[in-house]
């Protein structure tokens, strides 16, 4: 079938909108009829070449919309239930047996290249493959094929607009306080950045009773919507010292630090914030691939420090995006207020906005 998709060309430093051939879904496979997809920063840095995602290629993550068509296999959705769509993962591998598939052993090749076996599902006009599957979706499209262990149902009164964040940053920032670092009541939290991930961070901190929610960000808009959010304390990192302000609060440094920003500088100092034994929660992309962890081995070992890395929070999607929305709808996590809409042609526009600061968490609406 014909679908219009935002297609990333090669040496092109915007998206275009094309008119692509999609492929029927297989046996395991979902055609979804796209209305809203979220912009995350991992769409940004596949389309500058930091992911194995080769050009053409068709991205988007974060979608939300109505099935369509389900393969032979597929029994948990049907045509006419809305679902969102998430991460992809193999089903098979241990961890995927364990009910832990932003784990999966495959999770890179299936989410990140943008293969897929027998080849690619779209084409150009002119019969030219054009990568697609990427976290096994491609969601920036009026239309998309899914595997059916990336589509959740939701439920037919929840807006879509706010369902397609589900898939990739909110439940990232709030499986992360949640869950991987599982912060306790009274405790306290350092987030850098605040953005989508980030913010959601701060709902589920709130949540879980910390006593101090910091958050480092350089805007100010995202700052106030920080405190509105639950943080107890922001800061500007361009302008105010991070270590110093962070000691005046907590003497003995915090018990967890969260980095949403992948920025070696950034991170360097909110290091020097940590009490003995905190732990290090990190989903930034870092700024170059051999970046190292700061500090030295003595320092970890001697002051206890934790650092792990999270992927999607941790998250079942099958399981966390239905929390998510349960939250949601019971008045406990205001995700409305980090969602701000575009119509899909605008979808360069959303992105330098979502660059600029104006909005938190950019949603493409289609047509």
């Amino acid at each position: 079938m014909k679908i219009v998709a935002a297609v990333i060309r090669p040496a092109s430093p915007a998206f275009s909108l094309e008119t692509l051939e999609l492929d029927d879904p297989r046996d395991d496979e979902v055609l979804v009829r796209v209305v809203s997809v979220g912009i995350c920063h991992t769409d940004l840095v596949a389309a500058a070449g930091v992911l194995p995602i080769q050009p053409p290629a068709v991205l988007g993550h974060e979608g939300a919309g109505v099935v369509l068509r389900t393969g032979a296999q597929v029994t948990h959705v049907q045509p006419g239930d809305p679902v969102a769509i998430s991460f992809s993962a193999c089903g098979q591998c241990p961890r995927c047996q364990r009910h832990d598939p932003s784990y999966c052993h495959a999770f890179g090749l299936l989410n990140f290249t943008g293969m897929r076996e027998g080849g690619s599902n779209l084409h150009d006009a002119q019969g030219h493959p054009v990568a697609g599957n990427f976290f096994g979706q491609s969601s920036f499209a009026n239309h998309c094929i899914a595997n059916a262990r990336n589509v959740v149902k939701v439920p037919e009164d929840m807006p879509l607009a706010l369902v397609s964040p589900l898939g990739c940053g909110i439940q990232t920032g709030f499986g992360s306080i949640a869950r991987a670092l599982a912060c306790e009541a009274g405790s306290s939290l350092l987030v850098l950045g605040g953005g989508a991930v980030g913010l959601a961070a701060v709902m589920a901190a709130k949540l879980r009773g910390c006593r101090h929610i910091i958050v480092s960000e350089p805007h100010a808009a995202r700052r106030a919507l920080a405190l509105e959010l639950g943080a107890t304390l922001t800061l500007d990192p361009l302008n105010e010292a991070l270590e110093d302000r962070v000691r005046r609060t907590l003497p003995s440094g915090v018990d967890y630090l969260f980095d949403t920003s992948g920025i070696a500088a950034a991170l360097e100092a909110a290091c020097r914030c940590l009490a003995p034994r905190a732990s290090v929660g990190l989903v930034g992309v870092p700024q170059a691939w051999e970046q190292k962890l700061p500090g030295t081995l003595a320092e970890l070992v001697q002051n206890g420090t934790v650092f792990k890395g999270i992927i999607e929070g941790d998250s079942d999607p099958q399981t966390s995006i239905p929390e998510l929305i349960a939250l949601y709808q019971a008045g406990q996590l205001p995700i409305d207020k980090l969602v701000t809409t575009f119509p899909f042609a605008q979808i360069n526009e959303a992105i330098a906005a979502q660059h600029a600061g104006t909005c938190v968490k950019p949603v493409l609406l289609m047509d």
